[in-house]
Order: structure tokens, then sequence, then C-alpha cells
């Protein structure tokens, strides 16, 4: 079955841009919200859950402040990424999260509830 693409919005009012990079672009910010524990070895970054759950991904195009995408290395589909992406609300001046995910189409109602706790804990974190 064929992965399908879906995006996510979450606003983070006046939390500032760079915190916010900081929390999605290194492994001591994705540590705090992410996963458990997250290191990088070469090009490969670990993510790890629990005691023994490790998942690798690499990074396949960033821009510094704005976002970042990663491919999970057991993923078998190339063109599958999740990217994170800071936008700001040129209106309210609110800083916005933007996620872009694949999955399997019977697995997407999990996928953003997953997208929704993960996300939960970064506000919870940076005190949004």
């Amino acid at each position: 079955m064929a992965k399908e693409k879906f995006l996510l919005e979450y606003s983070f009012g006046h939390v500032s841009a760079s915190v916010l990079w900081n929390s999605i672009s290194t492994t001591s910010g994705l540590s705090c919200w992410f996963a458990d524990k997250v290191y990088q070895e070469g090009d490969a970054i670990h993510f790890v859950w629990g005691k023994t759950e490790v998942q690798k991904a690499e990074i396949l195009l960033h821009r510094n402040g704005s976002y970042i995408r990663y491919h999970w290395l057991d993923d078998e589909n190339p063109k599958s990424y999740f990217e994170l992406k800071i936008l700001c609300d040129e209106l309210t001046m609110d800083v916005i999260l933007v996620v872009t995910d694949f999955c399997e189409a019977d697995e997407k109602e999990e996928a953003i509830e997953l997208w929704n706790n993960q996300i939960d804990a970064l506000k919870k974190a940076l005190g949004a």
C-alpha cells in the first residue's frame, strides 16, 4: 500500500522561533519531546524510545531557522519523510509549526494522534 502525505499545523503563540528551531533541529532539543534519547552517529540520527526501540533517520534537507526534513532509514520508500517547518503568521505574529509526514491510509488517524501527543509534549517543554 502506498503512503500518503499529510500536513498538520500547530500554533505556538509568541514562542521564540529560534527556541522552537533548537527544539526541532538538535539532538538535545529533540530529546526533550520527540524521543527518550536522541543522538547522532555520523550522518545518522538515532531516536530511542524506552530502553531498546531505536529508529535511525538522516537529514535530507534543512534551512537554518526555517525547516528540517528527516527520512527514516528503514523506510523503503525513498520519497517519504517527515518535515518540521516554522512559519510566522503575519497578522497575529504567532509562530506556527507545520508538520509534514507520510503514512499508510489506514494508519492516518493514529499518526495524527501521535503527532498531537508529541506536539503537546513540545509545547509543555517550551511553556507554550
